[in-house]
């Protein structure tokens, strides 16, 4: 008998237990948080991704220093310069082709396809007219298509810079990786492949 009220007793107990931590309106008590035990990563900046861009936007390879990405300054001044200069190449070409094809039209025979390469006037042109139309029609696509190329790096680089900020306020910490891990089975001599995940609390 007396073990039974002990038994009730302490189970009473445990089920009041819980109740402490109120107070009398059903709210929480606050907890005492050991402030050392917390760390506190940097301050999130939500502006950071549009500032890049913006600054992507205005001059290419700004955003990316801001992002303090320097290496990719050089990549994108490249990208650009190659669109730039196969628009420029094939818009000269084309003009060449245009105002010959235009000289022609107007009852001329002085362009320079009427010539040899040494300057000497040949008695037929070394490009027809068709030949002329067809030269027009080829290097304006490709113009157009350089400048649609020029464009979308352009658009690339403020995308870039954008997501680059975006990624930089991951918490990225050496306590969680993901790397990939090679080992040798001793028992059939096979190799295994993987992703071994890390995680230290």
């Amino acid at each position: 008998m007396p073990n039974k009220c002990i038994t009730a007793a302490v189970i009473s107990f445990l089920f009041c237990f819980p109740t402490l931590a109120q107070d009398k309106e059903g709210e929480k008590l606050p907890e005492i948080i050991d402030e050392r035990a917390v760390e506190f990563s940097e301050d999130i900046n939500p502006l950071s991704p549009a500032k890049a861009a913006f600054y992507s936007a205005v001059l290419p390879g700004l955003g990316q220093a801001y992002n303090k990405k320097y290496w990719k300054i050089p990549i994108v001044y490249g990208a650009l310069g190659t669109g730039i200069y196969f628009y420029i190449n094939n818009n000269n070409e084309y003009n060449r082709y245009r105002d010959a094809y235009k000289s022609r039209l107007a009852g001329f025979k002085t362009d320079e396809f009427y010539f040899d390469p040494q300057g000497n006037p040949l008695t037929s042109p070394r490009i027809t007219d068709d030949g002329l139309r067809r030269a027009q029609k080829f290097y304006r696509r490709n113009k157009e298509l350089s400048l649609l190329v020029t464009i979308g790096i352009y658009a690339l680089n403020i995308i870039d810079a954008n997501v680059d900020a975006h990624l930089l306020q991951y918490n990225v910490d050496k306590n969680l990786s993901l790397a990939p891990h090679y080992k040798l089975n001793e028992m059939d001599a096979r190799s295994n492949l993987g992703l071994t995940l890390n995680f230290k609390f």
